[in-house]
C-alpha cells in the first residue's frame, strides 16, 4: 500500500506554498480564483483527503458526536439514531453509533473510547442503572445528553418519554376491555424505563379500584424477542392462564406472540396483548400489535440539537433542560375483544 498523499504533495504539484493549499481548503475566499482552481485540480488529481483528526486537534473540537444505545437490534433505537443523524448532518456533523448491548461493562468501554477520541459530545441511554460509568465519563469535560432517560439530578440535558403515562395508557386500555388481571412482562427492574412502565400500570389498576396484586409479573432477563419467547412459555404454564398481557417493549411482545401462536393460543381471543415502542414490526406482526408509541425520531433529533447547542460557540448561555415527550396508545387487533 502506498503512502497517503499529504498537503506538501499537493503544494508541490500545484506549484504553491503549503499555506496557500491550507487557505484553499479552509479559507477559499482568501485565495485568487486561478490559484484556487490550480490547487483544487491538484487535490483531485492526487486524491488528497485532509486529515480531519489533525484539523480537530488544532481546532480543539471534533465534528463527530457519539450515540450509545442499549440495543441496536431494537428498531426503536434505530429510529432514535436516524433522528439524531439527520439533525447532525444538517449542521455538518457526523454521528458515531455504538451499542452497549444492555451491558454496563460495554458501556464503560465505549465511554472510555469516546474520551480518548475527544468526540464533540455523547448521546447516551445508560445501561448502568447506578450511573457510575456516566459520572466517571463526566470528569473528562465532554458534554453528554441522556436519551430515553431523565437526567435524575445529573448536570446534563435529557430527552425522554413519560413512561409512567405510557404504562397507564396500556393497562387502562386492557381494563376498559373487561380484563381484571394483567401480567406485566418486564425487563430487569433496575432499568428506569421498565420501572416507570410498571408504575404506570399500577396507577391504572388503582384508578379502576383494583388492588396492586392484580398486576402479575414475569421478569425477562433482556428486552428482546428471545426473552419474549421464554416469557411466553412461562405464560403458557400459568394456571389459571391470564387473559391480558402488557409487555415492556415490542420485542418482548413479539416473542410472546410467537410462542402463543405456535401453541395455538388465540390472540386476542384467548389473551389480549399490548407492547411498547410501536416499532415498524408491530403493525406487520401476524396479529397486528397494539402498542404504546414513542416519538423515537423526534427524541433523537431533540437530543442531538441540545448537544449541539451546548457545544456551539455560544455555549456559555446554554442551560440544561429536561424534555419529556408524551406517548400515544396505538390500538390494533392484538388487544381487541372479539378480534
Amino acid at each position: 500500500m502506498g503512502r497517503m498523499v499529504g498537503i506538501k504533495d499537493v503544494a508541490r504539484d500545484a506549484g504553491v506554498s503549503v499555506g496557500t493549499v491550507s487557505n484553499v481548503i479552509n479559507r477559499p475566499d482568501t485565495v485568487a480564483a486561478a490559484t484556487r482552481e490550480r490547487v483544487q485540480a491538484a487535490i483531485e488529481r492526487l486524491g488528497y483527503v485532509r486529515s480531519e483528526s489533525a484539523r480537530q486537534l488544532r481546532a480543539g473540537r471534533s465534528r463527530i458526536m457519539a450515540l450509545l444505545v442499549l440495543d441496536m437490534t431494537n428498531p426503536f433505537f434505530v429510529d432514535v439514531a436516524a433522528g439524531a443523524e439527520r439533525a447532525a448532518r444538517e449542521a455538518g456533523l457526523g454521528v458515531m453509533v455504538c451499542n452497549s448491548a444492555q451491558s454496563p461493562e460495554e458501556e464503560a468501554a465505549y465511554l472510555g473510547l469516546f474520551a480518548e477520541q475527544r468526540v464533540r459530545g455523547v448521546l447516551v441511554t445508560p445501561a448502568d442503572a447506578t450511573g457510575a460509568t456516566v459520572r466517571s465519563f463526566a470528569r473528562h469535560g465532554i458534554p453528554y445528553v441522556f436519551v430515553d432517560r431523565t437526567a435524575a439530578g445529573a448536570d446534563a440535558c435529557s430527552v425522554s418519554v413519560d413512561d409512567v403515562r405510557g404504562g397507564t395508557l396500556a393497562v387502562r386500555h386492557l381494563l376498559d376491555a373487561g380484563h381484571r388481571e394483567v401480567v406485566y412482562v418486564s425487563g430487569p427492574l433496575q432499568l428506569p424505563q421498565v420501572r416507570d412502565r410498571r408504575t404506570g400500570a399500577l396507577a391504572a389498576l388503582a384508578e379502576a379500584g383494583l388492588p396492586a396484586g392484580a398486576l402479575l409479573r414475569i421478569e425477562a432477563e433482556r428486552l428482546d424477542v428471545s426473552a419474549g419467547r421464554d416469557a411466553g412459555a412461562r405464560l403458557l404454564g400459568m394456571s389459571p392462564r391470564p387473559t391480558a398481557v402488557f409487555c415492556a417493549n415490542d420485542l418482548l411482545a413479539l416473542g410472546v406472540l410467537q410462542t402463543l401462536y405456535a401453541a395455538g393460543v388465540s390472540v386476542p381471543g384467548d389473551l389480549a396483548l399490548v407492547g411498547y415502542d410501536d416499532i415498524e414490526f408491530a403493525a406487520a406482526a401476524v396479529v397486528p400489535l397494539t402498542s404504546v408509541r414513542q416519538p423515537a425520531r423526534r427524541m433523537g433529533r431533540l437530543a442531538a440539537e441540545l448537544l449541539m447547542e451546548e457545544t456551539s460557540g455560544d455555549a456559555a448561555g446554554h442551560e440544561h433542560r429536561t424534555v419529556v415527550l408524551q406517548p400515544e396508545l396505538v390500538v390494533r387487533r392484538s388487544s381487541l375483544a372479539g378480534g
